[in-house]
């Protein structure tokens, strides 16, 4: 790579032909050349054709080491092809170009300044005793002097206006960014809908179909048990086990209905403290109860937002089911709000437990997606189609054996 790297810095390039074609033509078309003007018109080229190539010079301070350097070989070019006289008073706009693109308004005035004083130091070389300045040669002088002016503002003005394209381009290209991250949640979250609309479909026409032989064994199992002798136990505590199994296949139809069915989402001025401090409190009524500790860091900017409280706080309750089964005995889960810039709020639920792989976190919100035995896979795919209704995103962000965030991202307005 190195030698790669060090073999580009030979490759010519289409301007340093052009800068080679300026420089010879310059001194073929001097009026009174000399050997002194050959050889800084040679070290002027070549500094032009190295300044690009060497990365120093591209530094604010390297730029300014080369207006430098190109201002004391231009003083001297114009020195010694008739000083205050030559035609090569404009080379001393090298310099200042080289400030202009350094950036630095200050930078730039000085090195102008430096350049018109330089320029108007040949002056002083002249001797008065002999020598009378016409009046046509002063106004000359001063046309010259107001000349050099006129291009060192238009230099300043086209550098300035390039700066701010450049600037406005790289705004564009965050505000881009921005938007392509933006577009791609979208996208992720559309594709979402619609994998849990058309799992949902399925689900209920399933689950209509399935609760009809669930009443007839459950009816069947109670009649059964009616039916049995006193010494039959053993045939007595089957039936129960199909009666109570039907109960909790009953119970996974509901919940797979309840996911199926589309919402009802009433929005009304919810506060999201409030919210989150019902769902915490449902977590403390859980049987068997979790060995958690709960910490509460609220906002007391939150406005109140459009939402749906008793949505919401199932939303929060299974966050939190969800941190508390992740979280071991004696663990602590933090849940935070706290009002973002723009239009939105945030809820997030923070836990120190096992964490989710990488690999698994893109599938966390799918339907029938578990990692816990015995789990349905239906919390977080209900949190993200609540929070999907209410035009809200659900974030996540996890590590192995850290922990899990999980951020609910809410409008202010509807």
């Amino acid at each position: 790579m190195e030698q790669t790297a060090g073999s580009r810095w030979y490759v010519p390039r289409a301007i340093d032909g052009v800068w080679l074609v300026l420089f010879a033509a310059l001194a073929v078309v001097s009026p009174h050349p000399n050997e002194a003007e050959y050889e800084l018109l040679a070290l002027l080229a070549l500094f032009q054709l190295v300044e690009p190539r060497v990365p120093c010079f591209r530094t604010r301070h390297g730029s300014m080491i080369a207006a430098g350097f190109k201002l004391i070989a231009a003083y001297l070019l114009v020195g010694v092809t008739g000083a205050i006289n030559s035609s090569y008073y404009l080379l001393l706009l090298f310099p200042v170009v080289a400030a202009v693109n350094s950036g630095g308004a200050w930078a730039l005035a000085a090195v102008s300044a430096l350049s018109c004083a330089a320029y108007l130091s040949f002056l002083l070389f002249l001797d008065w005793s002999r020598y009378d300045l016409p009046p046509d040669e002063a106004r000359e002088l001063g046309l010259r002097v107001l000349l050099f002016v006129i291009l060192v503002v238009l230099m300043n003005e086209v550098a300035s206006a390039a700066r701010l394209r450049a600037r406005q381009y790289m705004q564009t290209a965050a505000e881009l960014a921005v938007a392509n991250r933006n577009l791609a949640a979208a996208q992720d979250a559309a594709r979402r809908s619609e994998r849990l609309a058309a799992i949902g479909q399925l689900m209920a026409g399933l689950a209509h179909e399935l609760r009809n032989p669930l009443g007839t064994i459950k009816a069947s199992a109670e009649v059964l048990v009616k039916n049995l002798q006193p010494g039959q136990k053993v045939a007595v505590e089957l039936a129960g086990y199909i009666r109570d199994e039907v109960d909790r296949t009953n119970s996974l139809v509901s919940r797979f209905l309840d996911f199926a069915r589309p919402l009802e989402i009433r929005l009304q001025p919810a506060d999201l403290n409030e919210v989150m401090d019902r769902a915490i409190a449902a977590l403390q009524r859980h049987q068997p109860p979790f060995q958690l500790v709960i910490h509460r860091n609220y906002s007391p900017d939150i406005p109140l937002i459009p939402g749906d409280a008793e949505l919401l706080e199932r939303v929060f309750f299974n966050l939190l089911l969800n941190a508390a089964q992740a979280s071991p005995a004696g663990g602590a889960v933090t849940v935070k709000t706290r009002p973002l810039d723009g239009a939105m709020v945030e809820a997030a639920v923070i836990d120190r437990g096992s964490g989710i792989d990488p690999v698994q976190i893109e599938n966390v919100f799918n339907p029938f997606f578990t990692t816990k035995p015995g789990g349905t896979g239906l919390g977080l795919a209900i949190v993200s189609k609540i929070v999907d209704g209410h035009g809200g995103r659900v974030l996540v962000e996890s590590e192995p054996g850290q922990g899990s965030i999980f951020r609910v991202l809410l409008p202010r307005k509807t």
